[in-house]
């Protein structure tokens, strides 16, 4: 088979010529379109997009920071500063931005002198940190400091120096629990709120107290940096700044020279004082001692001073005028007894006090083991006798008394700007049977007229309770100045009755009763009130027989507190007070609850006088609360050092040891020790004064 031979094409120069034009065309138009691909996109890039890449070129060139805002003060009744704020320059780590944390942290150890325990917070903090959270280094430094690290910034990536503010309590421990403290956002904070400000080196907000209560209104808005950088991170020039806005301060009614007053009169004492205006119901101090100093927490409290706190069997890191709890004893004596004269019981009436009295199988006694003989109401609240009132109140039952213990403002929960407080316990048999499911015994009555069984009170209420005596009044504690309160509704009793009662505290006083030590040292000012002695610990029949002992040779935290409550000038009370001595016991007069009540209000009468007989007791206290704390603070250091090998333990007889209680740490108390749990009904009382 034969197969057609294919027609030869001829290739003309025309028809190359042709085909290559062809080509050309194709390939210049895939050119042109890609030109003009890239042409759109340069237009895209430079003209819809310009404000993006701008924003981006100018990071690589700029540092945009923020500036933290100033915290708002807050001031006492007449301006003075009970917080305020000082310039300072400082170093912060920003852990994301680190490159060896560990290398870092000892450059900084050796360039600023830190202490070991500072290191080792310094440690614990970036490992908590989240990767966001600045770490503080250290603050105050001296500007030679400063410059020291800042030239080498280079060579320390993550490390923030940085001049701006922070946060200054000049009153020191005294506003310690009334305040609280600032402190760095946590990682929980931050995802809450998502706010940028809250990771700002240098940036706190309120931990505790009022800080943390009015933690908005004194944060103000924070200012803008804008500061042109190398590659490498290192500061060209500084282009732009915005300054911040300060926070809103807050004027307060604490007089400030009153609170550190009562600060300090409270001496080597675990307690608190705690003064009303009983004319609008203004708190003029809180204090709880021993506390904490503020400026150490906010700066970034040690490791070592933390745990010298914790361990202290005065517990400073409680506040003792809202969460502590207490017996009230005999300071709701008066209160039982205008229950007593509303029940209808006649003042003059009198019962005769032998020294114990049984109630059912118990035998119940008074303080004075022999007796006070026969008494009346007036007699029987000057000499704080505990028979009389185990007879009226069994007459009378428990009812009317804790409804007038209601009324006086015991177990009231207060509108207050604090994030936690403990509102106590007034008693009866309704609650009795809803907590415990039991009713309402004989002894649970007698146990509650003197302030025992399980009845508590913490020394706000008990402060609340004498004004109300004082002025017949539901007042309610105010803390902000000038806030608007609508006049308080009357308590609801006889002003006759409350004359009686009256008379009888200024008697307690006055009058040769149990509180002769908070007499008044101020010309023409009396002072009325009631002491109160509350038991910590059960009394057996045993001990009794034997001898009950002192609270001179009882461990610290079996020794009753020793309490008081009262008002000045008794014939037209303007101030009220409470004052509650933990485990005071009465052992020492001049450190006893009565005459640091009456110390406490001669200073609103006469601060100059008060303040010469304060100074002069502070040198044989060993000085103010910061000296002391100093000190302690210094020995509890010695002591970890010759614990762990640092340091040679002291040489016996040596001169330096002037004091074994300057070497020895404090002894260690559990976290959350409750130390004051009432004796069991029916337990055999001891008696109260």
């Amino acid at each position: 088979m034969k197969f057609p031979t294919p027609k030869r094409k001829i290739i003309t120069e025309a028809a190359q010529s042709l085909t290559f034009s062809r080509r050309a065309m194709v390939v210049g138009g895939l050119q042109g379109l890609v030109g003009a691909m890239l042409v759109g996109r340069m237009a895209w890039i430079s003209i819809a997009q310009n404000e993006k890449y701008t924003l981006l070129s100018e990071s690589n060139r700029v540092n945009l920071t923020l500036i933290p805002p100033r915290r708002g003060w807050i001031i006492d009744r007449n301006g003075r500063p009970l917080a305020n704020n000082r310039t300072d320059f400082r170093v912060d780590l920003i852990p994301q931005r680190m490159l060896d944390a560990d290398s870092t942290v000892r450059q900084l150890a050796r360039l600023l002198s830190l202490q070991p325990d500072e290191v080792d917070r310094i440690h614990e903090e970036l490992e908590k940190s989240a990767g966001f959270r600045p770490v503080q280094v250290a603050d105050k430094l001296t500007y030679d400091q400063y410059a020291a690290i800042s030239v080498r910034l280079p060579d320390l990536p993550g490390v923030a120096p940085s001049q701006g503010f922070s946060r200054n309590y000049p009153a020191g421990a005294s506003v310690g629990h009334l305040l609280g403290y600032v402190g760095a956002a946590t990682a929980e904070e931050y995802k809450a709120r998502k706010d940028p400000l809250l990771i700002t080196p240098g940036f706190k907000v309120g931990k505790d107290g009022l800080e943390k209560a009015f933690d908005l209104h004194l944060t103000g808005k924070p200012g803008a940096k804008r500061v042109e950088v190398t590659a490498r991170g290192k500061i060209v020039q500084e282009l732009t700044t915005r300054p911040d806005s300060p926070g809103r301060s807050i004027k307060l009614t604490i007089d400030a020279g009153l609170q550190e007053f009562a600060g300090r009169r409270l001496a080597t004492q675990s307690g608190s004082v705690v003064v009303i205006d009983c004319h609008n119901g203004d708190v003029l101090a809180l204090a709880s001692m021993p506390s904490f100093d503020p400026n150490s927490f906010s700066d970034g409290i040690s490791h070592l001073e933390y745990e010298m706190l914790s361990k202290d069997d005065h517990v400073p890191l409680r506040n003792k005028t809202l969460q502590g709890l207490y017996p009230p004893g005999s300071t709701v004596k008066p209160m039982v007894a205008l229950a007593l004269l509303e029940a209808g019981i006649s003042p003059a009436e009198t019962v005769s006090c032998g020294g114990a009295i049984r109630v059912g199988n118990t035998l119940f006694h008074c303080h004075k083991r022999r007796g006070h003989g026969p008494l009346n109401m007036r007699g029987a609240i000057a000499q704080s006798c505990d028979i009389y009132f185990y007879q009226m109140a069994q007459r009378i039952g428990m009812d009317p008394i804790a409804s007038m213990a209601r009324r006086v403002g015991m177990g009231q929960k207060f509108p207050l700007p604090f994030p936690s407080q403990s509102y106590g316990t007034v008693p009866d048999p309704a609650w009795k049977q809803r907590k415990y499911d039991q009713k309402w015994q004989v002894y649970d009555t007698v146990n509650a007229t003197i302030g025992q069984g399980y009845m508590l009170i913490n020394p706000l209420q008990m402060a609340v309770m004498a004004a109300r005596l004082a002025t017949g009044r539901q007042l309610m504690p105010n803390f902000i100045f000038g806030a608007p309160n609508a006049r308080p509704e009357p308590v609801g009793v006889s002003e006759e009755h409350l004359v009686v009662i009256r008379d009888a505290m200024n008697a307690v006083v006055n009058g040769g009763g149990t509180g002769g030590a908070a007499r008044s040292s101020i010309p023409g000012v009396m002072i009325a009130g009631k002491t109160g002695t509350a038991q910590v610990r059960r009394i057996t029949m045993a001990e009794r027989a034997g001898g009950v002992r002192g609270n001179a040779g009882l461990p610290f935290k079996l020794r009753d507190h020793a309490l008081f409550q009262g008002f000045a000038p008794f014939d037209n009370p303007r101030y009220a007070i409470a004052c509650i001595i933990e485990h005071g016991g009465h052992i020492n007069r001049i450190e006893d609850a009565p005459m640091i009540a009456s110390d406490t209000l001669s200073y609103l009468f006469d601060p100059k006088k008060a303040m010469e007989k304060l100074e002069t007791l502070e040198k044989g206290w060993g000085g103010t609360p910061a000296e002391r704390q100093a000190r302690q603070m210094a020995a509890f250091r010695l002591a970890k050092a010759i614990e762990k090998g640092q340091a040679p333990p002291p040489v016996a007889n040596a001169a330096d040891n002037t004091a074994a209680g300057n070497i020895a740490a404090p002894a260690p108390t559990p976290a959350g020790e409750a130390d004051d749990v009432p004796p069991p009904p029916g337990s055999n009382m001891a008696g109260e004064r």
